[in-house]
């Protein structure tokens, strides 16, 4: 009986691949905390501080931080039935620490971040720890179980490292991050257990696929309302008005070059490779690096939506070019993973995009967004181009 009531925690035939309803409420939370971390690094730029890349650097631990529950949440209910009322419970719970997470996030790293910890641990602990519990008596229960150790493991770091002040917190947390991400990566391996990389899971991999999909969007709908937010509280001069508009046309740019002709057929790519876990495992990293990008990209607009004429600071050409560049280098390592090639207008717009930095650091800022708006351009045509006439492109995983 105890073995029947874990079998139907797992994922059956029956199971829906569709993201649930509440997978999606899920979301919302993590769209308010990616304008957390983008109103953070505008911070970061804009204010005057000592050194910046100590700064932006945190600003990226935090980001990785969120990236780790989100993608740990999606992975579980890729793997386990979150049409259970025991699954919903765990996304509502990671829902909640999220929420902690984000609205701790700015101070982060000064008054809050014992609350940033905690939300941080409560999920990542908690969430092995409930399915272990739940599970106890199937046979697969030691997945949660060694997930479960490496979490406690990490935990220590986090909690100290809350408690503690200046460099000594962002080292601590540092070590965190990389406990999480190399025992994810290297399988949760135990001493006499060997691992279990999430690669080898029973995983729905049309699931998984259709949930970085929707994360792209929801990282575009950050980016829509920074530059939204930022221009609703310009001057509406005639300058910011042309950088509104380029913005809007990066985001819907970015979009494109997303979804033409890779991000289309992500779903069906998982589903058709003969190691759909793998795919779906490096596609996790991938479409963390062009969601990094795409946050450096929206600050870098938001900048140039404020600040349109004058001098562009040497350190917001890192957001205004090197965003969207960050972008495109994820954009084509996830081609790679979909068709197994890569597009010539990927490479050549990423060496533009990076050849430009000492061309146009003595442009004003709304010159270098209008510049990288057009590399941007240049790759979306290119791909119409290329499309025109020919039977869409089937995809062929290499991995």
């Amino acid at each position: 009986m105890a073995e029947k009531r874990g079998e139907q925690l797992l994922r059956g035939e029956q199971t829906s691949p569709r993201a649930t309803f509440l997978e999606l409420f899920f979301d919302v939370a993590f769209v308010f905390a990616l304008t957390r971390v983008s109103n953070r690094l505008v911070n970061d730029l804009t204010v005057e501080r000592t050194i910046f890349l100590p700064e932006a650097g945190q600003t990226l631990l935090l980001l990785l931080a969120l990236w780790m529950v989100w993608s740990q949440t999606t992975w579980t209910t890729s793997r386990y039935n979150p049409e259970q009322p025991t699954l919903q419970l765990v996304v509502a719970g990671s829902m909640f620490a999220s929420m902690v997470m984000a609205v701790s996030l700015p101070e982060a790293f000064d008054t809050r971040g014992l609350s940033f910890a905690l939300g941080y641990v409560a999920v990542q602990v908690g969430r092995p720890l409930f399915l272990t519990v739940v599970m106890r008596h199937h046979r697969e229960r030691h997945i949660a179980g060694r997930v479960l150790v490496w979490a406690v493991a990490s935990a220590v770091p986090w909690i100290v490292g809350a408690v503690v002040h200046d460099d000594a917190r962002g080292v601590l947390w540092t070590a965190a991050l990389i406990i999480d991400y190399v025992a994810a990566r290297l399988g949760w391996p135990l001493p006499g257990r060997g691992r279990s990389p999430a690669s080898s899971w029973t995983v729905t991999g049309e699931h998984l696929a259709e949930r970085y999909q929707q994360f792209i969007i929801i990282a575009l709908g950050e980016m829509i309302i920074i530059s939204g937010f930022g221009f609703s509280m310009s001057e509406f001069a005639g300058a910011q008005w042309v950088a509104f508009a380029i913005t809007f046309s990066s985001t819907v740019l970015l979009w494109r070059i997303y979804f033409y002709r890779a991000g289309t057929v992500l779903v069906e790519a998982v589903a058709g490779s003969a190691r759909p876990g793998r795919l779906a495992e490096s596609a996790t990293y991938t479409h963390l690096v062009m969601v990094a990008g795409i946050v450096a990209a929206a600050v870098g607009y938001e900048i140039v939506i404020a600040h349109p004429g004058g001098h562009t600071d040497p350190a917001w050409l890192t957001v205004i070019v090197g965003g969207p560049a960050l972008f495109v280098l994820g954009r084509t390592r996830f081609e790679y993973e979909v068709f197994g090639r890569v597009s010539r207008s990927r490479l050549v717009g990423l060496v533009v995009l990076v050849a430009m930095l000492p061309l146009v650091v003595r442009l004003p800022p709304l010159a270098v967004g209008a510049a990288t708006t057009g590399v941007l351009a240049g790759m979306a045509v290119v791909d119409a181009l290329r499309a025109r006439g020919r039977s869409p492109e089937r995809p062929a995983p290499p991995l």
